[in-house]
């Protein structure tokens, strides 16, 4: 099938995608939507209705006809051999793999997914979409739990994942992804709505996606009374068990070592120079000199995945909204994909 016969179907996908999530389809396809979002949240409690609205709608917008045709025409279509990619994909956040899946078929490659066990509903039901307008591409995609038969390989996981990843299938044209994290530069000159749409950055999957942001670099002296002021618009994480659990447990924990911390009772702040940060932790640091931390910033390239500002190149708020030719760890999936020789 010609690249664009299946941009053309994944665009139709989104667009009926955009209309069951905004509440505009109803019937057959809403009530799948509601069944799934059910089952799913039971497989993974981390996975609310709230969270999945979110991940469906970046997916929809990803899906949008132009926003494909400009990502695609930058690259050669396959017009020879289809090679079988597998893709591990991780559970973290709700179809965390969608991308990778996307860049496999749209590159003329043949799809070998092997699904986190904690989200093994959500991008089936995606595909089911695709296929009721276009049942042709359903050869196209087979998941495994185990990857023997592949050729190349994108894998997502952490840090002691990638040590397996690299002892197992090292072998094959592969593109392994491990630890990231996200952080915020704050100047002290943001308004209200800017610190309300940090915490979309913060709290949108409960922290636990690599582009939530877990670190805030901050001025010498900053007051954060606005910012935890702000951030009281997503109180209702303390309806989720999960996330309580840990922000008690973290809480405790800094009480009994006497580290020094902030908190407004679900959100803990404390200075760290860790990118990382445990569910209800931010770390922060202080800078002192904007182009030091310029600096700082260019040096950690290796480490972040996306840093969000109020002026910059992701603007708060956008964090978890990455376009389709944002790459994860800025490797290049379709050039890696499209440049596949036997």
């Amino acid at each position: 099938m010609k690249r664009s016969d299946k941009v053309a179907a994944w665009a139709k996908t989104g667009d009926i995608l955009r209309q069951i999530v905004n509440g505009e389809k109803s019937g057959t396809w809403n009530q799948k939507l509601e069944e799934v979002a059910v089952k799913a949240a039971i497989q993974n409690p981390w996975f609310t209705r709230p969270q999945l609205q979110i991940a469906f709608e970046g997916i929809s917008k990803m899906l949008e006809y132009e926003s494909l045709i400009d990502w695609t025409r930058s690259y050669p279509e396959n017009s020879g051999k289809s090679f079988r990619v597998g893709v591990i994909m991780a559970g973290n956040i709700p179809m965390a793999g969608f991308h990778d899946l996307l860049a496999v078929n749209l590159s003329g490659n043949h799809l070998v997914a092997k699904m986190s066990k904690d989200d093994k509903l959500l991008i089936p039901f995606i595909l089911e979409i695709l296929f009721s307008i276009e049942p042709e591409l359903k050869s196209e995609f087979e998941t495994t739990e185990r990857l023997n038969d592949i050729e190349a390989i994108i894998a997502t996981g952490s840090n002691n994942t990638g040590r397996y990843f690299e002892h197992y299938f090292a072998k094959y044209p592969h593109i392994f992804r491990k630890n990231r994290n996200s952080a915020a530069i704050l100047t002290g000159d943001e308004n209200e709505y800017d610190l309300l749409l940090l915490g979309r950055d913060i709290f949108t999957y409960y922290g636990l996606g690599c582009r939530n942001v877990s670190k805030l670099y901050v001025p010498v002296n900053y007051k954060f009374d606005d910012f935890f002021e702000n951030q009281l618009a997503y109180n209702e994480v303390m309806q989720h068990t999960k996330y309580m659990n840990n922000f008690d447990y973290h809480q405790a924990l800094y009480l009994l070592n006497m580290q020094p911390f902030l908190t407004n009772n679900f959100l803990i702040l404390t200075e760290s120079s860790s990118l990382a940060s445990p569910v209800s932790v931010v770390h922060f640091e202080y800078y002192d000199d904007r182009k030091i931390l310029d600096e700082t910033i260019l040096s950690l390239e290796n480490e972040l995945q996306c840093v969000v500002s109020k002026h910059g190149k992701i603007p708060f708020g956008q964090a978890q909204f990455p376009g389709v030719n944002d790459y994860a760890d800025n490797i290049d999936t379709m050039a890696f994909l499209t440049s596949l020789k036997n």
